[in-house]
């Protein structure tokens, strides 16, 4: 390797590093809590018995997976300042993740809540619980167990879809290293350490995944 792109990749990973935990880190933890939030009430809506609001719940859910993730991104922060509103970079990028991800999980949430035995449902009713503790105390403890891979693979790509915040100007990793190569255009080594942060983070998250479900699968068991 060049001594000139040794150095440079040298002198760029700290701050590669630390624009990994100022910005991309905290991106996906808000984004995806926001996310499952949204996921979760968007699923309920569309298992309510009501047709106007399982309708609007499905027709968030179709927008959002039939859109692609950038176009929903442009529309958040280039698109709205011409109805005078005006947000920034990392609010933008919040807000779009978020509604992309909750639109994503919660078709996951609701196959988790209707794999749930029918009869769990019926024991709980008998008791007079009401909707609120049936779901609370019963049903999405259950339900939450059975989402955990699908939703741990949704947080997995969240990760490397922070990339995109790149181009609506948040200084998270990627744009980082855009800056960073852009006055050598030596492009390949700093996004390949790039891509090396983002394949250790999402080890991390798998492995992290694993335990989780090994954890919850000896619990089932007991």
């Amino acid at each position: 390797m060049d001594p000139k792109t040794r150095e440079l990749i040298w002198h760029n990973l700290w701050p590669m590093l630390q624009a990994t935990l100022d910005k991309t880190l905290p991106l996906t933890a808000i984004s995806f809590v926001i996310g499952l939030a949204i996921a979760l009430f968007v699923a309920l809506a569309r298992m309510s018995r009501l047709w106007p609001v399982s309708a609007a719940a499905r027709f968030y859910i179709s927008i959002v997976r039939g859109t692609p993730l950038l176009v929903q991104l442009f529309i958040v922060f280039y698109a709205l300042p011409q109805f005078h509103i005006v947000i920034d970079p990392f609010p933008a990028a919040v807000i779009a993740f978020s509604l992309n991800v909750g639109g994503y999980a919660a078709e996951i949430v609701r196959a988790a809540i209707l794999s749930v035995a029918h009869g769990q449902w019926e024991a709980a009713q008998a008791l007079g619980m009401s909707y609120p503790q049936l779901m609370r105390l019963v049903i999405l403890p259950q339900a939450s167990r059975i989402a955990v891979p699908p939703l741990s693979n949704t947080l997995i790509s969240l990760v490397k879809d922070t990339s995109l915040a790149s181009t609506i100007l948040v200084t998270e990793l990627l744009r980082v290293a855009q800056i960073a190569a852009a006055p050598t255009f030596d492009f390949f080594a700093l996004y390949g350490v790039a891509a090396l942060y983002y394949w250790v983070i999402c080890l991390i998250l798998g492995f992290a995944q694993t335990r989780l479900e090994t954890r919850l699968a000896r619990h089932i068991a007991r």
